[in-house]
């Protein structure tokens, strides 16, 4: 087979980012959130400042008065009434309905991370905002007949604080990029603004209160967003789809054209995604050269580090260390691994994809895995599966017992038909020297694989030949519906054949092998799981007056 790479074109291109020079999509921080960063610490060093010295403190109390005098010694009758009316909603509810809103419609959107980040956005608000305050110890307005209601000590207001960070952390969470979070942060402006005032109208607050309390709300929740929920890594979108697939068009698809051109000599002309069904662990791409077959490429980043760690997390805790379950430090190890992997497996004569090579987009954060393009190929699932291709499936996974390896996701999906040729694809989960438990475990969810495309007895019978009874007996003794990837099980639960009972019963009576593995550090991780969630729940139960949910 030809190299993916053409060698003769190699030279077309840089292959080698010379120092200090950014990669072609860099980390960058967000402006605007670094201007927010840089009000929040102008107010900071205001805040230190009077810590030391009472000077500060009376400068700015008579200028507030100053500014105040012409508001509150011009109330309107008319006027009046509404600004009490704002007062009241933003110093008693408007916060928690728009924080529990936020809460409610992000954990039905699976937005899990964004909702945490609401919850510790207003906890390091509220954080804030006692600390300096109790160290102050700034009284409402002195001298001014307050007619509204008073919540807390100010500098800065708990109120406007709360209510800003609610706001600008509701549109993070629930709204796209885009024209509609364009609108909410302009009305969040108009309500916060409007808040702010009624507060200074009423007499509760003065205006270097309202301001700084307003700017440590923004500054907490996009600088909170930005770090631990990137718009690039985690977008809010309102439509189907596996939140793991990641936006390849503007920036990011203009980074992903001159990584390969630059690091791999390829001069791309489009990139597509491609087999998303089947893909819930990166984001697939066709890539399309200038001069060349189409190439595939896979997609890493810090969001699919995190759910392979969560994966094994929740693996070692439900039913301990059936296998490897250590998880990837770095993006660039994922990638590293598949990698490895491919060349692996080619070496041993599995029939999987040829690599050909490794793009670096972001440093440590993102990473394109390129290998050739499977042209005409289909899922197994869409074709007859004759004998032929039984055996071929069979064969594969003679040779993985016989080079010591495990594929680890043999499902329909992973499973190519190429002409005559049976192609296993998606290595990343696969293992050298894997356990007997997962090798007996391969054997199984390919025989489910290729039963699906004909029967029990035709697969039982094909695998006779290949392997002992015992073998195919252990591998159904081994296996239950958590074992198989959740696409193979869904695929048989739908078949409506009870495919797994219709090989124990061809096979010899096999005791089912237990899958639950007890050992000191699952139970340690159990137990410091579960005290850490329930202490943290409790805190949080605790502390809803605080961070403005109650």
């Amino acid at each position: 087979m030809s190299p993916v790479v053409d060698d003769s074109r190699l030279g077309s291109g840089r292959l080698r980012r010379p120092s200090g020079e950014p990669p072609p999509l860099p980390h960058e921080f967000n402006k605007v959130a670094i201007g927010w960063m840089i009000a929040f610490v102008f107010w900071a060093v205001i805040w230190i400042w009077v810590f030391v010295s009472d000077v500060p403190a009376r400068w700015l109390t008579i200028r507030d008065l100053e500014l105040m005098a012409p508001i509150v010694d011009n109330r309107q009758s008319w006027l009046t009434p509404a600004m009490q009316r704002i007062n009241e909603a933003g110093t008693s509810w408007m916060t928690p309905i728009i924080g529990w809103v936020t809460i409610i419609v992000g954990l039905a959107a699976k937005r899990i991370r964004h909702v945490l980040l609401l919850i510790a956005a207003l906890s390091i608000v509220a954080g804030i905002q006692t600390l300096v305050s109790l160290r102050i110890q700034r009284p409402r307005p002195l001298g001014v007949d307050m007619i509204g209601e008073w919540a807390a000590t100010p500098q800065p207001s708990r109120p406007v604080a709360l209510l800003t960070t609610a706001m600008v952390c509701a549109g993070l969470t629930l709204m796209p990029a885009g024209t509609w979070r364009r609108w909410w942060i302009g009305i969040t402006a108009a309500i916060v603004a409007l808040f702010g005032f009624a507060q200074v109208y009423v007499g509760v607050d003065h205006p270097s209160d309202v301001l700084p309390a307003a700017t440590v709300g923004v500054a907490v929740g996009m600088v909170l967003y930005r770090l631990a929920a990137p718009e690039a890594v985690f977008p809010i979108r309102y439509r189907t789809g596996n939140t793991a697939h990641l936006d390849v068009t503007g920036v990011r698809g203009e980074a992903i054209r001159t990584g390969l051109r630059r690091q791999l000599g390829i001069d791309v002309t489009n990139v597509e995604p491609v087999g998303l069904a089947g893909s819930a662990g990166s984001t697939p791409l066709r890539v399309s050269q200038h001069d060349g077959p189409d190439l595939f490429a896979k997609l890493y980043a810090s969001s699919h580090l995190r759910s392979d760690r969560s994966y094994k997390l929740g693996r070692t805790l439900l039913y301990g260390r059936l296998e490897d379950e250590q998880h990837f430090n770095s993006v660039r190890r994922l990638v590293q691994h598949e990698d490895y992997m491919l060349h692996v497996m080619r070496r041993a004569g599995i029939d999987c994809m040829e690599p050909g090579g490794i793009v670096e987009l972001t440093p440590d954060r993102e990473y394109l895995l390129v290998t050739e393009f499977l042209e005409g190929a289909v899922e197994i699932s869409e074709v007859e599966v004759t004998p032929d291709l039984i055996d071929a499936g069979l064969e594969t996974v003679v040779r993985l017992w016989d080079a010591g390896l495990a594929h680890r996701d043999i499902k329909p999906a992973n499973v190519m038909v190429q002409g005559d040729r049976f192609r296993l694809i998606d290595v990343a989960f696969a293992q050298i020297r894997p356990s007997p438990w997962r090798q007996a475990v391969d054997l199984a969810n390919m025989m489910l694989v290729l039963a699906l495309g004909s029967s029990a007895e035709l697969v039982y019978a094909r695998a006779l030949l290949y392997f002992s009874e015992d073998d195919i007996a252990e591998a159904f003794a081994a296996s239950r519906g958590v074992t198989l990837p959740s696409a193979l099980r869904s695929d048989v639960k739908r078949d409506g054949r009870d495919l797994m009972e219709r090989f124990r019963e061809l096979a010899p009576d096999r005791k089912p092998i237990a899958i639950q593995r007890w050992s000191l550090r699952r139970v340690g991780l159990t137990l410091w799981v579960s005290v850490v969630t329930l202490a943290l729940i409790s805190i949080f139960l605790d502390n809803l007056d605080d961070i403005g949910l109650l």
